[in-house]
């Protein structure tokens, strides 16, 4: 009855699943630079599929040349790192296909790239997909939304300011 007096709580900033797959905590992932928090907090998706998706509407600030991640920075401020495998930058490239160029705006959902999985997981790679918000300490919190099956776009990463 007197919900109208009680402040209506926000959300926070939601960072949408780059992938089809599994998520996971990103404490989990065999890489000590994501595991440990390093580069920051966020999730880790195991895919299920290979095609890569803007986690959020924004630009692309880095495609790394050999296509495994790309950065983006969102209109809040949010910079955000989307990896693909662990130690895949040493297969330079072979097996990813990229959709977009630093500088290029993306909207939530548009392709960015493909990777093919298998040929990640032939060469010996672990195809863990990332997503770390690289300035996490701009943020009071940033909890990764662990252990749901998830769809391109559905909620991986909240935010609160």
């Amino acid at each position: 009855m007197f919900d109208f007096f009680k402040k209506k709580k926000t959300p926070g900033l939601i960072i949408g699943s780059p992938v089809k797959g599994k998520t996971v905590p990103l404490s989990s992932v065999n890489d000590p630079t994501f595991s440990e928090g390093m580069l920051g907090k966020g999730a880790a998706i195991l895919p299920s599929e290979g095609k890569i998706y803007a986690p959020a509407d924004g630009t692309i600030e880095t495609l790394f040349d050999t296509l495994h991640a790309f950065s983006l920075s969102t209109a809040d401020g949010v910079e955000i790192l989307v990896h693909v495998g662990l130690d895949t930058v040493k297969m330079d490239g072979d097996g990813f296909t990229g959709h977009v160029h630093s500088g290029d705006a993306v909207k939530k959902g548009d392709l960015v790239l493909e990777v093919d999985l298998d040929k990640v997981k032939a060469a010996g790679y672990d195809t863990s997909t990332l997503v770390v918000i690289c300035n996490t300490d701009d943020y009071g919190d940033v909890r990764g939304l662990d252990n749901k099956e998830v769809q391109p776009g559905d909620d991986v990463i909240v935010i609160t300011k």
